[in-house]
């Protein structure tokens, strides 16, 4: 009789980092402690979303961040666990993230990266149970170490970008991210405490019949947009809005699918930040052979001018986000 009695659980995120790695002659191994660091805070952060409703960790804190978005509790206790991770990890020398005014020197002089970074996407949907996410984007300084990051190592294109993902918290913990090698996601196994290989190689299809986008503000969105989602509509697609960034990101990265925000009569330069949001979702999509742009403008390779600069984006499948960009030249061109 021949019984399966001891079945591979398959690659943990540890052990495909180290392979990796081993693929770079010149890697010194610092990005990939520094990719664990936040594999390992995004473990703490998931563990703190499972039991938050038995914790009273729900709700408002009562205070806004920079955005003028009023925070949740979790808001601030995802924050504090990525800074502290980073910080203790000794591999980066700054951080900016959405819930901070300003860059954070962690005091790691000797750190050689900038983390840009949303400790918990998905603000509005914490209390009612849907699907929430990290994002973060990972730069090189550009200058000396041996003192904090400088401005210049903050303001830094998306192509600069030497690694970036997102970890969604929903039916299942994932940890998607990119080095420019490939998108690979993992999935969180409770029961080890691991994160193992578990979408490898992800590839975006070239087309879908799914868009993303918040038609409640609708007659406030540019005359293009509102034809292209009527074009949508008389093409029988799919609308599919969590209101969740990483949530929309990750089904459309997967399915295939469209995901826009546009600029608005409220938001004019858009809502969502380029820093810690559109760069590293740009990377990702890139990465498996989508398309990200503001519009008229490739997302990586706009020059960020403040830590809390906000850009539209329409991003996911190249078809997809070509047709988008379509409408939007008919209409500059009409003017």
């Amino acid at each position: 009789m021949n019984f399966n009695l001891a079945i591979p659980v398959g690659t943990t995120l540890d052990r495909f980092i180290m392979r990796k790695q081993e693929a770079f002659p010149f890697a010194t191994g610092e990005l990939s402690q520094l990719l664990r660091d936040i594999a390992l805070a995004g473990k703490i952060v998931n563990r703190e979303i499972n039991r938050a409703g038995l914790l009273d960790v729900t709700g408002a804190y009562g205070q806004q961040n920079v955005q003028g978005e009023e925070q949740q509790k979790l808001d601030v206790i995802a924050n504090i666990r990525f800074i502290r991770a980073l910080r203790n990890g000794g591999e980066v020398c700054t951080i900016i993230s959405e819930e901070e005014d300003e860059a954070i020197q962690t005091g790691n002089t000797k750190g050689k990266y900038i983390v840009a970074i949303d400790p918990l996407d998905g603000s509005s949907n914490i209390d009612v149970n849907v699907s929430i996410g990290t994002i973060f984007s990972i730069y090189r300084r550009k200058s000396e170490t041996g003192c904090d990051g400088t401005m210049e190592d903050c303001m830094q294109t998306g192509t600069q970008q030497v690694a970036a993902g997102y970890i969604i918290y929903g039916s299942s913990t994932m940890l998607v991210y990119t080095t420019g090698h490939g998108v690979n996601g993992f999935t969180y196994d409770p029961s080890l405490g691991e994160f193992f290989l578990s979408h490898p190689d992800i590839k975006t299809p070239a087309t879908g019949t799914v868009y993303s986008c918040n038609e409640g503000s609708v007659n406030s969105f540019p005359e293009s947009i509102k034809q292209y989602l009527n074009y949508c509509k008389e093409s029988n697609y799919s609308a599919r809005y969590i209101g969740s960034l990483v949530a929309d990101f990750h089904r459309n990265l997967l399915k295939g699918g469209v995901y826009i925000y546009p600029s608005t009569a409220k938001a004019p330069n858009g809502k969502l930040r380029l820093m810690y949001e559109c760069n590293a979702l740009a990377y990702i999509v890139e990465q498996a052979g989508g398309k990200a742009t503001n519009g008229t403008q490739r997302i990586m390779e706009i020059e960020p001018t403040e830590l809390h600069q906000r850009c539209p984006l329409v991003i996911g499948s190249p078809e997809m986000v070509d047709k988008v960009e379509e409408f939007i030249k008919s209409e500059v061109e009409a003017v």
